[in-house]
Parts: structure tokens; C-alpha cells; sequence
């Protein structure tokens, strides 16, 4: 091992002891023009002449290599997350305080502390009364995950520094809701009672903070950008609807029958309950009784408002949408470009500065992918070295992140997948069965068919390469469902009766038919992640909403209240007695409520679906005061934008689905073999032996070396001297960009390189011994430490 770590690295990183690493025998064999280092098979090897203090020196050398490799995976790490270089780690301090806050046991607490302060509302007043909990109970846990979400500031504090820390708008705002929250916390354990909180509407910060909930982060990121254009045409929607509200004051108001219109504050709330089409067509009746011709009205707004300017809104905010869509593609490409220059210039040696070595490149996936055996992190430099040389240039190391996350499999040797197998005789087992007559012999015969092809391709294609495919996937559990309901039907298992139904589930293969079909279906799987993640920003919005609403209006929804609102029969609870009979007339409204935080989640999305909205807001705005509406109208407007903004994202994935095929019109070998990216490596015997040789030395584990040798012993069983791995991993939509927006990503790249190439040419001209104090910031402003 002591020959294989004297390269000197080009940049020293964090230790300023390291710089006596650059010795005056070094230098002034760099001045000679004659290095004391030889370059075979990819190692570095001394030549004869050695310092004195050589043992010593490269035990450094050994030391500053280890520091490199693990800064050249965390920005690597960085670009893969798309976070800030300025929250880079810049001392052995930091670093410490970096690593223990990037791994997921620390991830797992932030994650933790989050929940637990948002179940607390289930706790505290007004809480469900199967959970509630004392005062001094409750005040505690929430001091004790309020000292968590301190101590983790603290770790941020120490790892990123006072000056950046506080540059950090997000961890500043945590920071500030933090006091707040604690503050009150103590006020409540203190008083031994509740106050008006309305600030634990803000508890979602400390959750969305987490590293896991990155995907909400950038909905709300995305919400917040949409916003501009969205206010500029709400903003229009409204001058429309205040100028109608006024018309319809003044033709309406004289009708004394008429409650709508009234007042000019209930004009106002009329249009815009009419703009959800939830009071239509009740609020015309009265006018319309009166003037058939006052229907015109309502048809000139209807046609304006709802059928004009909404669908204009939802046009603005999906040309806003697609747009940031396509510039966060392209600042996460670059923000990954730069991620890997930083990298590159931390893994080349001042001996060889163009190139990364294979022990190089193993020492950096050590830190980078902990768990990678070696085989797979020797078969993954083999990928990326386009030149089949000792070393990785550049552009090769630029394809890091398309390659760096291929399952490597051996390619059966064979000609079919059962001649790898072991010798053993197949069993088949006879025997005879007596079906219920219940059971229908069409079924028998489709699911027979069905059975026989996938036995056919499971055969033919063998077991890996066919579970490997969605759609086999898709034929497979089909069938195994329709089995099932065949035993429920020749068993009579009433229990287990409901499997029948989902044989209807073979109607489905038709998507393999069309290929508009599999783009459709190819869609809905590709929004699945991410509907998860809208769906969990939209209960984010109704946990803030919920709990202003339980601080303001709990407690005043009850049986027979709002007596005198227009909605009164709607809360009505009487026993009204029919002939002989008293029978309890209900209007179940009362249920609807915010009397704890589940009974205000249920309220929240009746009121988003706005099918009868505006009962619940005039029973609670009765019971309270008129300053209540704009409560729900807030909410509604909330929720048009956050399902205006999944419509969009709806829309984009398909229309790029779309363009995708039409651009990239040459079919798939087979629409139904969907491996999606594979990456082929072949492995010769000489160079296992010789990667072996060099796992001894540098890497003398026992799992490294098992991995390698499973390589000869395959080679060995199968008596060729190599052996073809197939390095395999799903299409993402980022592959799909890729090829989509490919003449721009060529000019996104030249610009880059007329940016930020000279700085690194003149970096590597200088020969740097500390990396660049002022990094390229990150060019996507979306992501955080």
C-alpha cells in the first residue's frame, strides 16, 4: 500500500498541516522535469530514489488522499441534491458537524421532531376527546421537540458559520418561529392553560425543513413562482366580479324577497360564491322570478368569469409552469456540472492532472457509495472510461451521475437463462381436481391462455429479465388475481369473494395495444411520486388552515344555531311528529366544524370540493362576525392555486410525454421490454486479476476481495476468459429531458464552459493548495443545506 499513495494530490483540502506535503524534494523534481512516480496498470508506483522521510511523508499523502476523497463526494453529494456550494464545509470543525447532520439517523429525528409537533394539536385544546392530554403534559413534549429543533440548528450553526448561516433566509425563518414557539410553549406550562395560538399554524415550517420533504419543498417553491402571473389575472377576476357585484346591487336590491343582493357586501360574497357554481342557480331564482331577462346577468358573468378568465388562469399558470420546469432542468444539469468539476480537480494528482485513476476513483466511491462491493464501483469506472485507458478524463467523468446508480448483473452465458442452473432434474406434479359448477368453463379457458403466456415468456426470457418489465409485471399480477378468484369460486370462499372482481383488471392489458394508451399509463406511473408530494403540501395547507380555524371557531357550530341566516334549516335538529310518529329531522350541517383538528380537516375539504361551501361559511360567519368570510374565501383562493398548480403539472408531464414521442419516433425493439437504461461492461480475466492485485493493497477487506473473486469464479464456472456485465436502472424523466432538450443542453453547456472553464484552467495552471474560497454558487437558488 505504501507504493500506491505517493501521487501528490493538485488541490490540499481543510488540514494546513498537509502542506508539507509539498516537500523541496517534490518540488524540485517537478522542476527537473522528472517525477519520482511510474504509472502501470493504472497504479502509481515509486521509482528509486526515495526521500528519506518517505514513510512518514506518505503516510500524509495517505491522510490529505482520504480528505480529498471524502470533499470530492459531498459536492458530488451536493450536485446529486442540488444543494448551495456556499454551505460547503470549509474546516475539520465543520466537516464533523456536516457529516453527523447528513446521515439519515439525524435526517430520521428532524423528520420525527417535525410529526411530533404537528400530532400535539391532536392533544391540545381544542383536542379529539379520545386524545386529549393535561396542559403540563403536552407543554413538555413540545419543549423537549423544541430543544431538538434547537440542537439541530446548532449542528447547522456550527457546520455552516455565523455569516452563512444567517444568509440562509429559510433556516432564518426557522430560526425566528423557533423563539416564537418557544416562548409560548413556556407561557403555556407556566399558566397551566391554553391561549389563543394561532402561531401553531406555523408548525409545518419545522417538517417541511426536513431533508426528506425536499419534493414539498419545491412545490411550495413552484407555488410561490406561479404566483405573480396567478395574483395579476386573480387580480383581474375580482375587478370584474366587484364591478358586477355593483350592477347587481343596483338592479337587484329594490326586490325585497331577494337576500343576495341586498347589500353591496352580500353582492360581493353572491358573485363569488357563484364563480364555484355552488349557489347557481338558487341565486338567480329570485331575480329571475321577477325578470325573465335578468337571467342575462347571471350568463354574461358565468360566461366572463368561470368559463373565460379561470380557464385563462390555468393557461397563465401552466406556460409559468412549464417554463420553470424547463429552467430547473437546467440549472440542476449545471449545478451537477460544476458538482463534478469541483470533484475532478480534488481527485487529480499534480503528477497526472488530467486524469483520475482507478484508485482514486474507488477511494472517492467509498464516501460517495459506502455500500457499492467492489466489483460493481470497478465495473462502474469501466463504464465511464470511454477510452479504455488507466485514466478518466473530464468528459468522462462528466457521464457520473447517468451511471452512477446501474444494478449490475453478469449476462447469462448460456443460450437460455435455465443453462446457468444447476443440474436438477425437474419435478412435475400430476393430479386430478373436481371443479365446482359454479365456476364457468370461459373463465377456465382465458385464465388458462393468460397462465400459458407468462409461463411461455417467464421460459423464454427467464425470471430476472422478466419480472425486470412493468408490463410483465402488470400481466403477471393480473393473473395471479384471476387465479385467486377462480379458487373463490370453486371453493365457495365468500369471504375472499371480492378477488373475482379484479379479474376485471385483464381489460386493462389493452393499454399495451396503443401507443398513446402506454403513454397515457406511462404518465399516471411517472405522477404517482410526485401527486404524493402535492398531496402532502395541500394537508400541509389544511393543518395551518385548520388550526386558525379551531382558534377562531370552535365551539360555535352546534345544533339549532344560526337561527338567523339564510342557512338555518340547514343546522335544524327538531323532532317533528308525523301522524303517530315523532321522527328526528336533521340538517347535519352542525357536524361540520372545527371543534378539534379532525373534525376541521373534514370541514376543509368539504370545502374544497365547494359543493354547498357556502352553507358552512354563513353558518359560522352567523355565529361570529361578517370578518369571518374572508377566512373561507382565503381558503378557497389557497386551494385554486394549489389545484391549479397540479392540473398543470398534470397537463405538462403529458403534453412532454407527447412531444417526447413525436421528436423520438423510432420505436422500441419491444414496446413491452421496457429495461429502460442498460449500460454494458465487459471484464477480461487479466483485468480482474490485475484489479484483485490492487484491491490487496489499497483495500484489504475481506468483502472487496469476496466481490472480485466472485467475478473469476464466474469466469471459471462459465470456461470463457470474460465475462459481459449489464449495468441496469429505470428511465427518469431527467433521461427523458435529456434527449428532449438536447440541442439546448449543447448550448447550455458551451455557455457554461465560456463561464466557468477558464477559472478551473487557471486554477490547475496555479497549482492550488486550498480550494477556492469563493466557489461558483449554485446557479439554481431551489435547494438548501
Amino acid at each position: 500500500m505504501e507504493g500506491t499513495d505517493d501521487d501528490v494530490p493538485l488541490i490540499l483540502t481543510w488540514d494546513d498541516a498537509n502542506s508539507g506535503l509539498l516537500s523541496e524534494d517534490t518540488e524540485r523534481g517537478d522542476e527537473n522535469g522528472v517525477a519520482p512516480y511510474d504509472i502501470l496498470d493504472t497504479q502509481v508506483r515509486p521509482t528509486v530514489g526515495l526521500p528519506p522521510n518517505y514513510r512518514a511523508h506518505n503516510a500524509s499523502l495517505r491522510q490529505s488522499w482520504e480528505m480529498n476523497y471524502q470533499e470530492a463526494a459531498i459536492y458530488l453529494q451536493e450536485g446529486e441534491n442540488n444543494d448551495k456550494f456556499f454551505t460547503h464545509p470549509r474546516n475539520p470543525k465543520a466537516l464533523a458537524a456536516y457529516l453527523f447532520a447528513h446521515n439519515h439517523i439525524f435526517y430520521m429525528m428532524e423528520l420525527l421532531t417535525g410529526l411530533l409537533l404537528m400530532v400535539l394539536s391532536l392533544c391540545e385544546a381544542p383536542a379529539v376527546p379520545s386524545l386529549r392530554l393535561d396542559v403540563y403534559v403536552h407543554a413538555t413534549l413540545e419543549l423537549l421537540a423544541l430543544v431538538m429543533v434547537a440542537f439541530e440548528l446548532c449542528m447547522k450553526l456550527r457546520w455552516l458559520g455565523f455569516h452563512t448561516f444567517i444568509r440562509h433566509k429559510r433556516t432564518m425563518v426557522k430560526t425566528c418561529v423557533l423563539l416564537l414557539q418557544f416562548v409560548e410553549a413556556i407561557v403555556v406550562l407556566i399558566r397551566q392553560t391554553s391561549h389563543l395560538r394561532v402561531t401553531r399554524a406555523l408548525r409545518p415550517i419545522f417538517l417541511v425543513d426536513c431533508r426528506y420533504c425536499g419534493a414539498v419543498r419545491r412545490n411550495l417553491r413552484q407555488i410561490f413562482q406561479s404566483l405573480p402571473p396567478f395574483i395579476d389575472i386573480l387580480l383581474l377576476l375580482l375587478f370584474f366580479m366587484i364591478i358586477f357585484a355593483i350592477l347587481g346591487f343596483c338592479l337587484f336590491s329594490p326586490n325585497t324577497s331577494d337576500p343576495y343582493f341586498n347589500t353591496l357586501e352580500n353582492s360581493i360574497v353572491s358573485l363569488f360564491v357563484l364563480l364555484t357554481t355552488a349557489n347557481f342557480p338558487d341565486v338567480m331564482m329570485p331575480a329571475y322570478s321577477r325578470n325573465r331577462w335578468s337571467c342575462v346577468f347571471f350568463i354574461v358573468y358565468l360566461s366572463i368569469e368561470l368559463y373565460f378568465i379561470m380557464n385563462l388562469l390555468l393557461a397563465v399558470v401552466f406556460d409559468t409552469f412549464n417554463g420553470v420546469e424547463k429552467m430547473k432542468f437546467k440549472s440542476l444539469l449545471l449545478h451537477k456540472r460544476s458538482a463534478i468539476d469541483h470533484a475532478f480537480q480534488l481527485l487529480v494528482s499534480r503528477q497526472r492532472p488530467m486524469g483520475v485513476s482507478l484508485k482514486q476513483f474507488d477511494g472517492l466511491m467509498r464516501f460517495y457509495r459506502p455500500r457499492m462491493s467492489a466489483r460493481d464501483r470497478f465495473l462502474t469506472f469501466k463504464t465511464l472510461n470511454s477510452a479504455d485507458g488507466p485514466m478518466l478524463s473530464l468528459d468522462d467523468f462528466y457521464r457520473f451521475y447517468e451511471v452512477i446508480g446501474l444494478k449490475w448483473k453478469a449476462r447469462r452465458s448460456g443460450e437460455h437463462w435455465f443453462d446457468d442452473l444447476p443440474q436438477t432434474p425437474f419435478l412435475i406434479f400430476k393430479g386430478g381436481f373436481s371443479w365446482s359448477r359454479i365456476v364457468p368453463w370461459s373463465y377456465i379457458v382465458f385464465l388458462t391462455i393468460y397462465g400459458v403466456d407468462v409461463l411461455l415468456k417467464i421460459t423464454g426470457l427467464g425470471p430476472l429479465a422478466y419480472f425486470s418489465s412493468g408490463w410483465n409485471l402488470f400481466d403477471f399480477s393480473v393473473t395471479v388475481f384471476a387465479f385467486l378468484g377462480l379458487i373463490a369460486l370453486a371453493f365457495n370462499m365468500e369471504p375472499f369473494y371480492f378477488i373475482v372482481v379484479l379479474r376485471s383488471l385483464q381489460l386493462l392489458r389493452v393499454f399495451k395495444i396503443k401507443q398513446r394508451y402506454r403513454n397515457v399509463l406511462d404518465t399516471m406511473f411517472e405522477l404517482f411520486p410526485r401527486m404524493a408530494s402535492l398531496g402532502l403540501t395541500l394537508i400541509i395547507f389544511y393543518y395551518s388552515f385548520a388550526i386558525v380555524g379551531m382558534e377562531f371557531f370552535a365551539d360555535v357550530i352546534y345544533p339549532n344555531c344560526c337561527n338567523t341566516s339564510t342557512v338555518a334549516d340547514s343546522y335544524r335538529q327538531i323532532n317533528v311528529t308525523i301522524g303517530n310518529r315523532t321522527v328526528l329531522d336533521e340538517g347535519y350541517y352542525y357536524l361540520n366544524n372545527f371543534n378539534n383538528i379532525l373534525s376541521s380537516f373534514v370541514t376543509l375539504f368539504e370545502l374544497t370540493v365547494v359543493n354547498n361551501w357556502y352553507i358552512t361559511m354563513e353558518g359560522v360567519t352567523s355565529m361570529t362576525t361578517h370578518w369571518s368570510r374572508l377566512y373561507f374565501m382565503t381558503f378557497y383562493i389557497v386551494t385554486m392555486v394549489v389545484m391549479t398548480i397540479i392540473v398543470a403539472f398534470i397537463l405538462d408531464a403529458f403534453v412532454f410525454r407527447m412531444n417526447y414521442s413525436r421528436k423520438n419516433k423510432e420505436p422500441l425493439l419491444d414496446p413491452e421490454d421496457e429495461n429502460g437504461i442498460v449500460f454494458e461492461a465487459e471484464v477480461s480475466r487479466d483485468e480482474a486479476l490485475d484489479t484483485l492485485e490492487l484491491y490487496k493493497q489499497t483495500c484489504p477487506g475481506l468483502s472487496s476481495i469476496n466481490s472480485l473473486q466472485g467475478v473469476l469464479l464466474a469466469m471459471d464456472r462459465s470456461g470463457s476468459s470474460s465475462l459481459v456485465y449489464l449495468g441496469r436502472r429505470s428511465r427518469t424523466k431527467s433521461d427523458l429531458s435529456m434527449k428532449m432538450y438536447e440541442e439546448e443542453i449543447r448550448e447550455w453547456y458551451a455557455e457554461y464552459s465560456r463561464e466557468n472553464l477558464p477559472q478551473s484552467d487557471r486554477s490547475l495552471e496555479g497549482e492550488l493548495d486550498i480550494p477556492d474560497s469563493c466557489p461558483d454558487p449554485d446557479p439554481d437558488p431551489e435547494h438548501e443545506p
